[in-house]
């Protein structure tokens, strides 16, 4: 009897440790976007900005909005990867996107085709954000891996946009929030075999930081094995050198991807997803990227 008592106890602890994640992990799986909307059409190509609304949302509103770049080496990759960061932040008032952008497995491009895509991106939002209800003040870039990359290169590299873009409007975001992201394109960093010797630093956002990028939360692994931590170590330091704000949140002993939901990784328990969340509104909130301005 005291056996089958003690299995019962166990049990009862068991599922009480597990049952919030498996909870979260359901309420994931449903997650679905508000709407699909275009912001960019090349070469045929319709990329789209995956989108999640705040609960009562006007166009009279003026909320902060967040356009997310999954990661994926340039290559590939999904915008479902930050569905759940999305949904948590629209939660919280702000506009969020997920952004499709062409990459080489599906599109035969480059890294600078993915960089011209992410500025359209930010560019898009901006020039449509009477419609939207949100503040063209206020708009953060984000991604995680190649996409932080992205994000971090429409904020330090302010040239470089594509014939044809409506330069009324400014691709440069207002802040910054970078999951485990390329810093580095050199061999120093990751992913230097895309690039021509004469152009690993063009698009290498620690050659290109300068005074006046907006605040930056930036998260790492320390055990990083794809991106070194090295990288975001030393971006953070070159922008407070230029007088930047930028925070580094180190995840001791974590390696890459470390951020990611389980709606994107089942086999994620939540843990440093909550974590980075957790820090990314309190970050947003600090620089004033959270409510609404009338």
């Amino acid at each position: 009897m005291r056996h089958l008592s003690t299995l019962f106890v166990a049990a009862l602890l068991y599922l009480g440790a597990v049952r919030p994640a498996l909870a979260a992990a359901a309420v994931a799986s449903d997650l679905q976007p508000d709407r699909l909307t275009l912001y960019r059409t090349i070469d045929g190509l319709e990329l789209k900005l995956h989108t999640f609304e705040p609960s009562g949302l006007k166009p009279s509103d003026r909320r902060a909005a967040i356009v997310f770049f999954f990661g994926g080496g340039w290559s590939g990759g999904d915008a479902k990867q930050f569905y759940q960061h999305a949904r948590a932040l629209a939660d919280q008032g702000i506009v969020a996107f997920s952004a499709d952008y062409r990459v080489k497995s599906r599109n035969q491009t480059t890294p600078f085709e993915c960089v011209q895509d992410a500025r359209a991106a930010i560019r898009w939002v901006r020039a449509h954000a009477a419609e939207w209800g949100i503040d063209p003040d206020r708009i953060v870039a984000s991604g995680g891996s190649a996409g932080g990359h992205l994000a971090a290169c429409t904020a330090v590299i302010v040239d470089g946009d594509q014939a044809g873009e409506n330069a009324k409007f400014s691709s440069v975001p207002n802040a910054l929030v970078l999951f485990n992201p390329v810093l580095d394109t050199t061999k120093k960093g990751y992913g230097a075999k895309n690039f021509q010797v004469e152009q690993q630093t063009t698009l290498s956002p620690c050659h290109h930081v300068r005074p006046g990028v907006g605040p930056t939360l930036v998260f790492h692994g320390t055990a990083d094995q794809t991106v070194p931590f090295e990288n975001a170590g030393r971006f953070t330091r070159l922008m407070h050198a230029a007088g930047n704000t930028c925070v580094l949140v180190p995840f001791e002993g974590k390696d890459h991807g470390f951020f990611n939901g389980p709606f994107f990784r089942p086999s994620s328990n939540g843990a440093d997803y909550e974590l980075t969340m957790k820090r990314t509104a309190e970050f947003l909130a600090a620089q004033g990227f959270l409510g609404t301005k009338r």
